[in-house]
């Protein structure tokens, strides 16, 4: 298991090596100059050489790239020069040096996402922290959606195949999956924020926090995340649905079910105590990547449903040209992804000794 485990992080290192550097190359060659960027209208010749020399942006690609892997280690190595890029003046890094290394010295870090160009100089990692756990619990409600509701629905499907149960079923897990997410967020927050608000109570837009009627403070407002979650999680919902559908109808063809069935018990003792932990392993996988998506995914939710997470974030990045917001947010999904998958990969080999085995 130690084996499995090491070479799946070996693997999950090389991908985030390879996403840094598609995203570094991808960024740097887009047309414009990021000391313009980050100084707007007000730039003149001798700020511009400033701002240039500070962040690095007056060296080769090459350093500039080497800059940026440096930034992100946890790892790296520092001059002792204060006109050097890689000095560690006091606020950039929060870093605890190990030992000098003749000019340098070898520091452990939290890795460095630079800063925004459009907030006044704020940490990319500030803007992250302080957006990611609104994403975070929006996928977390959507996903729980999925798989309550997804597992039900396809033990239900599961049993009354081909009945017109499994149609009815079957039909709505295919508009899940064919529908975008943004035309079912528009459709959503119209029907039931707009014509059926009356009804409903809920807003078509809000976020987890609102600033109270005083302004004195903020409060949690649960109800403003029923709408994104269920637009998040129907495609996921719809997924699982079929997954779990076929995994069981695969499972009940399996000579320990059919041994259980000549034992008299029940369809349903059948499917809890045998059926559904051997059914679950595709369910598991798709969870995984379904639950990193959604961190990306919910950029077009949130953006529609005002809700202020990460995915708004990257939204008005984009709109604003803030290329390390954009940057530090796509390495910040990719390396949740990666931990998420190589999570799941461990439960999937401890459901299935033949994984690891293999």
């Amino acid at each position: 298991m130690l084996k499995y485990f090491l070479n799946k992080i070996g693997y999950a290192l090389l991908t985030l090596f390879g996403v840094i550097t598609v995203i570094f190359f991808l960024f740097t060659v887009l047309p414009g100059d990021p000391a313009r960027m980050m100084l707007d209208q007000n730039e003149n010749s001798e700020q511009l050489a400033l701002v240039k020399k500070k962040y690095g942006f007056d060296k080769p690609i090459s350093t500039q790239y080497l800059y940026y892997l440096n930034d992100l280690s946890p790892i790296s190595f520092h001059s002792n020069d204060q006109s050097d890029y890689t000095f560690l003046s006091e606020g950039k890094y929060n870093a605890a040096p190990l030992f000098n290394i003749g000019e340098n010295k070898l520091v452990l870090k939290t890795p460095y996402l630079r800063e925004s160009f459009q907030k006044s100089g704020k940490k990319v990692s500030e803007i992250i922290a302080h957006t990611l756990p609104s994403t975070a619990v929006l996928a977390l409600f959507a996903i729980v959606i999925a798989i309550v509701f997804g597992i039900i629905f396809g033990i239900i499907s599961a049993l009354f195949k081909d009945t017109w149960i499994d149609r009815l079923i079957a039909l709505i897990s295919t508009l899940g999956m064919s529908i975008p997410s943004f035309f079912s967020a528009i459709l959503f927050a119209w029907l039931f924020g707009f014509v059926l608000q009356q009804y409903t109570h809920l807003n078509m837009t809000g976020s987890l926090y609102e600033v109270d009627d005083f302004g004195e403070g903020s409060y949690i407002q649960w109800k403003n995340i029923i709408l994104p979650a269920i637009v998040l999680g129907i495609r996921p919902l719809a997924v699982v649905i079929q997954l779990m559908r076929n995994s069981l109808l695969e499972t009940f063809g399996q000579d320990y079910i059919r041994t259980a069935r000549a034992k008299g018990l029940s369809e349903l003792q059948i499917i809890r105590k045998h059926a559904l932990k051997n059914s679950l392993n595709p369910v598991v996988t798709a969870i995984s990547g379904w639950f990193a998506s959604m961190l990306a995914g919910a950029v077009f939710v949130e953006f529609i449903f005002g809700w202020n997470g990460l995915g708004k974030e990257i939204v008005e990045a984009l709109n604003n040209l803030d290329l390390p917001v954009i940057m530090g947010s796509v390495i910040v999904i990719a390396t949740t992804f990666v931990i998420i998958n190589i999570l799941v990969d461990l439960v999937y080999a401890y459901l299935d000794p033949k994984i690891r085995l293999g």
